[in-house]
């Protein structure tokens, strides 16, 4: 019988073929979408070229997720997009936007890519799981199950990140006013939401190694707000709104429709559906929904208030 070394290794080199698989998938998908907007016919707008090859890559990315029946090979496309396409708008601008605006802008969509992405490679175990959502979906969905995999799974996500990430072409590819305070905000923004993830990711990250079964998280950024990293990434995508007013003040209507789509999603789909599988799994949730806000932080309560207790 195989040892626990053996073991050990053969669950790395099954990680390392999962990346292989993973990484190669996402060459094709980004080199499709490139050959579209290198030789392709273009459109009279830069922002729907972008567009448009997303949606390329998001397909090659689905019929990756179909030939190994594992929808979380779109993933890690939720971070490694916006630097792409931040980075094709800039190259193929006609416009003359502010270089400090350009810079910062790029910068932060670096950072929080780089970091999200890297928080995902080393909590991914391999094709062998596939984030539980997923298959839940897929299951309701019956005989549409495929159609419910492409558009709920894949499509709308990408839509998503595509309209937050519209303030970016407005920063970074078009005519605008200079750098100024609202840059700075929206610098100071971004920064603090990364670093709000970050912590509360390996705040979560170090319990998660040696809490027992059933014991929940309440320590940390954890105690302030059920969901820290979920309010660290509204604020990023809020802070990406903030340097596209900067760049165009007039548009400010329309530049934070990103961040509003951010917000109903988590608000709508993604926190309750893991409030209601914390829930189901630890009994104990409970007592830390009645003492924790959900999203926005405030200092921890020791004790549910009677009036609470009350109407339990």
């Amino acid at each position: 019988m195989p040892g626990a070394d053996d073991a050990l290794r053969m669950r790395e080199r099954s990680r390392a073929s999962s990346f292989a698989r993973v990484v190669a998938a996402y060459l094709v998908a980004f080199g499709a979408a490139t050959v579209w907007l290198v030789v392709g016919p273009d459109t009279a707008w830069l922002w729907l070229d972008g567009l448009i090859a997303d949606l390329i890559a998001t397909g090659v990315v689905f019929v990756a997720s179909r030939i190994h029946a594992n929808s979380s090979f779109y993933d890690a496309y939720w971070s490694v997009l916006p630097p792409y396409l931040a980075g094709y708008w800039m190259l193929a601008s006609t416009g003359s936007p502010d270089d400090w605006r350009v810079a910062a802008v790029l910068a932060v969509i670096a950072l929080w890519a780089v970091r999200l992405t890297w928080n995902w490679a080393r909590s991914w175990p391999g094709l062998q799981h596939e984030d539980w959502r997923y298959p839940m979906l897929r299951d309701r969905a019956g005989r549409a199950e495929m159609v419910v995999d492409l558009v709920a799974i894949h499509l709308i996500p990408t839509l998503q990140v595509f309209l937050g990430l519209l303030p970016v072409y407005v920063a970074v590819a078009l005519t605008g006013r200079r750098f100024g305070w609202i840059d700075v905000l929206a610098l100071v923004v971004a920064v603090g939401a990364i670093a709000l993830e970050y912590v509360a990711d390996e705040q979560l990250r170090r319990f998660t190694r040696s809490a027992a079964p059933g014991v929940v998280m309440e320590q940390g950024l954890w105690a302030w707000s059920r969901h820290p990293n979920y309010l660290g990434e509204i604020g990023f995508w809020f802070a990406l709104g903030l340097f596209g007013i900067a760049a165009s003040p007039g548009d400010w209507w329309w530049l934070m429709a990103g961040t509003v789509a951010m917000v109903a999603m988590f608000l709508g789909a993604s926190i309750p559906m893991m409030e209601q599988r914390s829930l189901e799994r630890r009994p104990a949730y409970a007592g830390v929904v009645a003492r924790v806000p959900m999203l926005v932080p405030r200092p921890p309560r020791s004790s549910v208030p009677p009036s609470d207790r009350e109407g339990e």
